[in-house]
C-alpha cells in the first residue's frame, strides 16, 4: 500500500511527462479508437495523489517512476505476505491437508492471472495511479464514487482486522490485564499519531517492519512446535486430516480467510505507477512475488498444521505453547502497528487528497492551519470508525472473513474480470482463444459473486454462533471479555 520513495536512485531517469505512457502517441491513439474509448478522458490535477509520491511533486528533478523488477518485487513481497498468513493453518485443518493446498495454489494462480489483467489496463490507460482512478475510464463518475467509498471502508475493516490482533496480543502478554476495550483503544490511538505525518516516506519504510516481523513470529511457533508440540491438553496426540468434511459455512470462510492472504492486488496498480518501464519489468517481478508467496503460505501453513494437529488456532500464533506465543506475539507487535499506519496513511492520504481536490486544489501540497486540521482530522475520523468496527466484531477470523466477502473479493478478483471485459468487449468473441478468456473472466466474475453473497452470510452465520455459544467469553459487542489465546 505505502510505496517505496525511500528507494529512489541517484541517477537520471526519464520525467514524468515521458514516462506517463509506454506507447508513442499516434500508435496509443490508435488503440484507444481502435477499441471504441474516448481519446480525451482527463482525471484532472493529481498533485500527490499517487502512492509514494513527494509531497511536492514539482520540485525540479522530481521523477516518481524509480522502481525496477527486483525492487517492485521486494514491495509487492511487503504489500501481500502479512497478517493474512496467520489464518492458513486453521484454513487447512477445516479443509484438509490436500484441498487447503489446492486451494492456496487456486488463489495465487488465479491472482497472478489478475495481476496481468491489471497490467493490461494499466499499459491501455497509464495515467491511472489506483483501482479507484480505473474506475473512472469503466464507470464514469459514478462508478468511480462508488469505488472510492468502497475502498476506504474496505482499508477500515482490515485496520479493524488487525487492531484485533493487537488487543489478542495484549490481553495474551498482560495476562487480560486490562478492559479488552482499553486494549482496542491503545493502538488505535497510537496507529493514529503515526499517521500524523503527511509524507509517505516513513510509512513506506514500515512496510519491510511488517514482513519481517510477521515471518519472525511465525519462525517461532514452527520451531516450538516442532521441539514442545501444540498448547493443548494432556495426553493429546497430533493427527491431521488429509480431505476434511466441513459443512458450507466452514469452507467458506476457510476459503474467505485464503483469499484475504491474497488481497495486495489492490495494490499493484500504485506499483506499476512507479516503475521506470512496466511492461517489461513488472511480469517477472509479479512471477517472482507469487511464487515466493505460495511457497511461504504452503510451507507455513503445512507445517503449522502438521505440527499442530487439531490444536491449530487463528490466529496462528496461539497454536504453539504459552510461552513461545507469547514471545510470538510480542515479536508480532511491530508489524501489526506497521500494518495499520501503512494501510491507514494510504485511507487517509486518499481521503484527503479527493477532498481537497475539489475544494482547495491550491493548497494540497501547503502547510497551513486548514490542511493540517483537515489531514489530522481525517485521521482521528477514519481511525474511530475502526475503533468502532473493531469492537463490533471483536472476533478476528469473523472480520476477516467479512472484510473478504464484500469487499475483498471484488478488489482482488471481480474488478479485474470487469476491467478485462472493458479491454476486450467488442472482440471477447473473436477467437478460440479470446473465448476461452472470456470464460474463464465470466467464472471469475460468478466465483466472486458466490464469495460474497455466500461469504457474507456464512461469515454472520459462524459469528452469531460464536456469540451464542454459552463456553465462549467473547460474545458480543464492546465487550471487556478476555480475548486472549489462553
Amino acid at each position: 500500500m505505502g510505496l517505496k520513495t525511500f528507494l529512489k536512485k541517484e541517477h537520471k531517469t526519464p520525467s514524468q511527462d515521458e514516462a506517463a505512457s509506454h506507447y508513442p502517441a499516434s500508435e496509443k491513439d490508435g488503440i484507444e479508437e481502435a477499441h471504441g474509448h474516448n481519446t480525451d478522458i482527463r482525471t484532472g490535477w493529481t498533485g500527490d495523489g499517487y502512492a509514494g509520491a513527494s509531497e511536492y511533486p514539482n520540485a525540479t528533478g522530481e521523477n516518481y517512476r524509480t522502481l525496477g523488477r527486483w525492487r517492485a518485487c521486494v514491495i509487492l513481497i511487503t504489500i501481500e505476505v502479512g497478517i493474512g498468513i496467520l489464518s492458513l493453518p486453521s484454513a487447512l485443518q477445516t479443509l484438509g491437508l490436500i484441498p487447503g493446498i489446492i486451494a492456496i495454489l487456486g488463489f495465487g494462480g488465479l491472482t497472478t492471472y489478475c495481476g496481468f489483467i491489471l497490467l493490461q489496463f494499466y499499459q491501455r490507460y497509464p495515467m491511472v495511479t489506483n483501482l479507484v482512478d480505473c474506475a473512472l475510464y469503466v464507470g464514469g463518475k459514478p462508478f468511480e464514487y462508488f469505488l472510492s467509498v468502497a475502498f476506504v471502508f474496505n482499508l477500515v475493516l482490515i485496520c479493524a482486522s488487525v487492531n484485533i490482533t493487537m488487543s489478542v496480543a495484549l490481553n495474551t502478554l498482560s495476562n487480560h490485564a486490562l478492559c479488552t476495550v482499553a486494549f482496542m483503544a491503545f493502538p488505535h490511538i497510537v496507529c493514529w499519531l503515526l499517521c500524523i505525518p503527511r509524507k509517505l516516506t516513513f510509512a513506506a519504510a514500515a512496510g519491510w517492519v511488517c514482513t519481517i516481523s510477521t515471518v519472525a513470529a511465525v519462525l517461532v511457533v514452527m520451531i516450538a512446535l516442532g521441539i514442545s508440540g501444540p498448547q493443548a491438553p494432556p495426553g493429546f496426540n497430533v493427527s491431521i486430516t488429509l480431505v476434511g468434511k466441513p459443512t458450507f459455512v466452514e469452507t467458506v470462510n476457510a476459503l474467505l480467510n485464503i483469499a484475504f492472504a491474497f488481497a495486495g492486488n489492490q495494490s499493484f496498480i500504485s506499483v506499476m505507477a512507479e516503475m521506470k518501464n512496466t511492461p517489461r519489468d513488472f511480469p517477472p517481478a509479479l512471477f517472482m512475488q507469487k511464487a515466493f508467496e505460495v511457497v511461504i503460505y504452503i510451507i507455513v501453513a503445512c507445517v503449522i498444521y502438521g505440527l499442530a494437529g487439531d490444536a491449530v488456532k487463528s490466529p496462528a500464533l496461539g497454536s504453539a505453547p504459552r510461552i513461545t506465543a507469547k514471545i510470538a506475539y510480542g515479536i508480532l507487535i511491530p508489524s501489526v502497528l506497521g500494518t495499520g499506519l501503512v494501510i491507514g496513511i494510504t485511507a487517509i492520504k486518499y481521503m484527503y487528497i479527493t477532498i481537497m481536490r475539489n475544494t482547495k486544489p491550491d493548497q494540497v501540497n501547503v502547510h497551513n492551519a486548514f490542511t493540517w486540521t483537515m489531514w489530522v482530522g481525517l485521521g482521528a475520523l477514519f481511525w474511530i470508525a475502526s475503533f468502532i468496527i473493531s469492537n463490533a466484531i471483536p472476533i478476528f477470523s469473523s472480520i476477516l472473513n467479512i472484510s473478504s466477502a464484500i469487499f475483498i473479493s471484488w478488489f482482488t478478483f471481480g474488478l479485474t474480470s470487469i476491467f478485462w471485459l472493458h479491454l476486450n468487449w467488442k472482440t471477447q468473441w473473436s477467437s478460440p482463444r479470446q473465448k476461452a478468456l472470456a470464460v474463464l473472466n465470466y467464472a471469475i466474475m460468478m466465483m466472486t459473486i458466490f464469495l460474497m453473497v455466500g461469504g457474507l452470510y456464512t461469515s454472520l452465520t459462524a459469528l452469531i454462533d460464536i456469540y451464542n455459544n454459552p463456553e465462549i467469553t467473547l460474545n458480543g459487542p464492546f465487550t471487556c471479555a478476555d480475548n486472549s489465546i489462553f
